[in-house]
């Protein structure tokens, strides 16, 4: 586990979690899986279809949701046991198996196959090229986490040196990088959607690139648990896992506009054609997994992509961190 990783875990562990409750309540008769996702993003709307859609429920099973505005506190939230299952970005499990942690956390459904975050700059630009970032500011997230590093990469495939030809300021909090860029920091900063096409419509900033589109295909948010958690909850994995494929499915098979009215509960106060907007670019850069396997090949591109970042010694077994049982079960 890299240093910034293991001092940012001893942190948060003592940290409490947002909570965003959904779910039937506490006599529904359902067995209650808490999950603590990396951000709250259009780009896992195959999660909030299958919420809203009561796919889980189909399966017997209630979600509690909460936003760990990080993949660091989610990782932190999933060892300490205060929650059931993690959703964030892979790399957080191989820090933690190579750390050499006896009861490290598996992968077993993913979700999204790409970056979801956009460049925003502060001025329009139908021109834009990767070589325009060179000698500016980004503001890029956490350095150690997945956006971070898949933005060094795109960099790099760009001929653009990360720690010489630009400056990445990872000084800013991820829940805080927005707020910090319309305040007047940087010269470029990543977001998500909604968030990206919000700040487009307020004049605030623009999109220029999507990270996910230069990159290529990562396996980029997934979710995983504990290898005990999952040993003593197999059945309840496997529904679990059968509900993120349904969702999966039925995003890959509706409208633009069907996903956005299914998932605009978990958005209440973003406008309905900016969910319809948002969908949009994210079905573009084919963002998201048809299925919830995550396959060995993506799984090395990874750690290909976290070696060159310098976050990763040794490459971990992918037999090990990755646990494709239910997810193949799931796609029958």
């Amino acid at each position: 586990m890299n240093k910034i990783w293991r001092r940012t875990l001893a942190v948060v562990l003592a940290l409490t979690v947002l909570l965003i409750p959904v779910g039937c309540g506490e006599e529904s008769g359902l067995d209650k899986v808490t999950v603590c996702e990396v951000t709250h993003s259009i780009f896992y709307a195959p999660q909030y279809a299958a919420i809203s859609l009561g796919f889980f429920e189909e399966q017997g099973i209630e979600i509690e949701l909460t936003n760990g505005q990080g993949a660091d506190a989610v990782m932190a939230a999933v060892l300490s046991g205060n929650i059931d299952v993690g959703f964030a970005g892979p790399e957080a499990s191989i820090y933690v198996y190579n750390e050499g942690k006896e009861d490290y956390t598996q992968v077993f459904a993913q979700i999204t196959r790409r970056d979801g975050s956009f460049l925003i700059g502060r001025e329009p630009d139908d021109n834009f090229t990767w070589d325009k970032v060179r000698g500016k500011t980004v503001l890029p997230g956490r350095k150690g986490g997945v956006p971070y590093m898949t933005l060094e990469h795109v960099l790099r495939q760009n001929g653009i040196d990360p720690a010489k030809d630009t400056v990445l300021d990872n000084s800013v909090q991820f829940s805080m990088m927005t707020a910090a860029f319309t305040g007047g920091t940087g010269d470029y900063v990543t977001a998500f959607e909604p968030t990206a096409s919000m700040l487009q419509q307020e004049g605030k900033g623009y999109i220029v690139a999507s990270v996910g589109e230069a990159s290529g295909d990562i396996p980029y948010t997934a979710y995983f648990a504990k290898k005990s958690y999952i040993a003593e909850n197999s059945d309840l994995i496997q529904r679990f896992t059968n509900a993120v494929y349904k969702g999966q499915q039925w995003v890959a098979t509706h409208t633009d506009e069907e996903v956005a009215e299914a998932v605009k509960d978990s958005f209440p106060d973003t406008e309905f054609d900016l969910l319809v907007k948002s969908v949009a670019s994210y079905r573009a850069i084919d963002a998201w997994n048809t299925d919830p396997v995550m396959s060995e090949e993506s799984f090395n591109r990874l750690q290909t992509v976290m070696t060159e970042a310098g976050e990763l010694d040794k490459t971990a077994d992918y037999s090990k961190v990755v646990n494709n049982t239910f997810a193949e079960k799931a796609k029958g």
